[in-house]
């Protein structure tokens, strides 16, 4: 499956405020349309009013029913118009929302794919999850702004003046308390701000729990730690509740203003013109006017205050989005200071000068290390996944443009994720090949009896992270997946150590047969595996302590010997002391001793 072709841009990671204001313009039409569309749905609110007022003097009080019936018929007309201003206002607003939506989940997506294997060691899977879903649905939802929030301010000064033809006094009533509203909401508005950044990080940390809980939850069980976890993820919980209260009242403070107050202020304003129409000031049908300007004008104030809380709530949610967006492995991952240069045209030598290891073009080489976590930091470093001097050919990895080392060297690790969805799409990954090939990497993976034990095979369903497959049909499929991928260096950590040795030593002469002529290197201490390299690299400590083939090293290296034997140096011992406490029996062949001729 290919990824939409949609072009999202560089997002504007120097802030919340400028990654929101990027998203904007990013659809710079249809914002123009949704403010439009809402500013003139808001100031056709206000018409009813004064086409009632007009009705009542023009028709109802002189007795004019021709007046009356035509003022009633453009009340009537213009009830329709704003009914469909209103469905057009939604529909567009709907689609700015969901472009947000859609466009911030593409860019945290991207970004995690260049992260790539990096990810893990800087974000837990929780809190992408969170970003991913959570933060993006109230950024997009911040979108709301710019349609009826722009036709709130606009509407607000039409009341103002539509005020102004009927009375001075009223209208400076509304432009002073409008904006004297907003400064009553504003310390509540800064404190839900505040709640809703702690319960944010306090979300985030919780997800990283449950994700951690749920994914290593055989192990817990087998080391006795689930019930530490269980209570740590308790506490976070209530902790997270309290936080959820703290929202809660800020919130519920917040609608209780911008709900009551405007309702106070209807009153009042309708009270003082009650008064003046009461002294002759303005007319019945000015009365009636004002009345509804003012009842009109707590739906933009309603938006103004439930705007600002949007932008808060949207800020808070850019801010996560922003530091994720920032996140970058280290400086080995971002893009070189200097111009990139472009990687070796041939297969060349790739060199890990922290090691001494070099893996040559074109052959099978093995790392051995007593440290399994040594042979790991040199694939780390020659995939360029840590901070290395490692050279590819003449030239240094790191100064290689990163898109050409991710197409052309592939690091498979033995833990790399599985998605949920189905094996096809497991083992295919990016990749769009034929049955053919799919086949072919099936077998040489020797996986195709993983294939024949699913009810639907290669169509059949995975579950997240492969859970419904065995840890050997897992590493399984993940060198499917490596092989299939055909990368010019291929990088493989311990490949088959959760297989039996039959099917080990099966993998190891199918991979050899599948990558021949093709460089690739394997972290290993199963002698199965490296009967199969041409070149074995001994590693202590980190550092090559010698080079040969694997029956090379048997004979001159006992270190060697003993690390990939699979008795270990305790139960040599054992054999040993054994041996010692057996009789010594006679040797028929031997001369007779002077004791035996006595």
């Amino acid at each position: 499956m290919t990824a939409p072709s949609t072009n999202t841009g560089a997002p504007d990671r120097r802030g919340p405020a400028r990654y929101l204001w990027w998203v904007i313009v990013s659809q710079p039409q249809r914002i123009a349309l949704g403010a439009l569309l809402g500013s003139v749905w808001m100031v056709c609110l206000t018409l009813p009013p004064y086409i009632l007022s007009r009705a009542i003097d023009d028709g109802l009080r002189p007795g004019n029913r021709t007046a009356l019936m035509g003022w009633c018929a453009a009340l009537f007309g213009i009830g329709l118009l704003n009914a469909w201003l209103a469905i057009m206002r939604h529909r567009t607003m709907t689609r700015i929302r969901l472009n947000a939506y859609f466009r911030t989940v593409r860019v945290v997506v991207d970004h995690a794919t260049r992260l790539g294997a990096a990810l893990p060691r800087r974000l837990s899977a929780g809190e992408v999850v969170t970003i991913g879903h959570s933060d993006v649905r109230v950024i997009s939802q911040t979108l709301t702004v710019t349609g009826p929030g722009v036709g709130a301010v606009i509407a607000y000064f039409v009341v103002a003046a539509l005020l102004l033809s009927v009375s001075a006094l009223l209208a400076v009533v509304v432009l002073i308390g409008v904006p004297l509203l907003a400064v009553l909401i504003g310390p509540f508005l800064g404190r839900l701000q505040g709640a809703e950044t702690a319960y944010r990080e306090r979300q985030g940390t919780l997800a990283a729990i449950l994700s951690d809980l749920a994914g290593g939850l055989r192990v817990l069980n087998g080391l006795g730690g689930k019930g530490v976890f269980a209570a740590r993820y308790r506490e976070g919980s209530r902790r997270l509740r309290d936080e959820g209260y703290r929202v809660g009242s800020s919130m519920s403070w917040v609608q209780a203003f911008g709900l009551g107050l405007p309702t106070l202020f209807l009153a009042a304003v309708t009270w003082l013109a009650a008064r003046m129409a009461a002294q002759g000031t303005i007319t019945v049908g000015e009365l009636v006017a004002v009345y509804g300007y003012v009842a009109v004008l707590v739906l933009p104030v309603t938006f103004l205050i439930e705007g600002a809380y949007d932008i808060g709530r949207g800020l808070v949610a850019a801010r996560r989005v922003v530091d994720f967006l920032n996140l970058a492995p280290g400086e080995w991952e971002s893009a070189p200071r200097t111009e990139p240069v472009q990687g070796p045209k041939e297969p060349s030598v790739l060199r890990d000068p922290l090691s001494g290891v070099e893996v040559v073009p074109g052959l099978l080489t093995a790392l051995v290390s007593t440290r399994a976590s040594d042979a790991a930091d040199v694939v780390d470093r020659l995939g360029r996944f840590a901070p290395s001097p490692a050279t590819w050919g003449a030239v240094r990895l790191d100064a290689v443009a990163l898109d050409e080392v991710r197409s052309r060297i592939l690091v498979a690790d033995n833990e790399a994720d599985l998605f949920a969805g189905t094996l096809r799409a497991a083992i295919s990954g990016r990749c769009a090949p034929d049955e053919e090939a799919i086949a072919h990497a099936v077998d040489a993976a020797v996986a195709r009896d993983v294939v024949l034990g699913l009810p639907d095979g290669l169509d059949a369903p995975l579950d997240s992270h492969g859970r419904n497959l065995s840890g050997g049909q897992r590493q399984r499929v993940r060198l499917a997946r490596a092989i299939l991928a055909d990368p010019e260096v291929l990088l493989a950590v311990d490949p088959t150590s959760a297989v039996d040795s039959h099917t080990e030593a099966n993998m190891a002469a199918q991979l050899r047969a599948a990558r021949k002529g093709r460089t690739t290197l394997v972290t290993s201490t199963s002698p199965l595996v490296l009967d199969q390299a041409d070149t074995v690299y001994h590693l202590v400590d980190g550092r090559v302590t010698a080079i040969g083939s694997h029956a090379d090293l048997l004979a001159a290296d006992p270190d060697y010997r003993r690390l990939v034997s699979r008795g270990t140096t305790e139960d040599d011992q054992a054999e040993e002391q054994r041996t010692a406490q057996r009789p010594t029996l006679p040797d028929p062949a031997a001369e007779p001793s002077h004791e035996a001729l006595r």
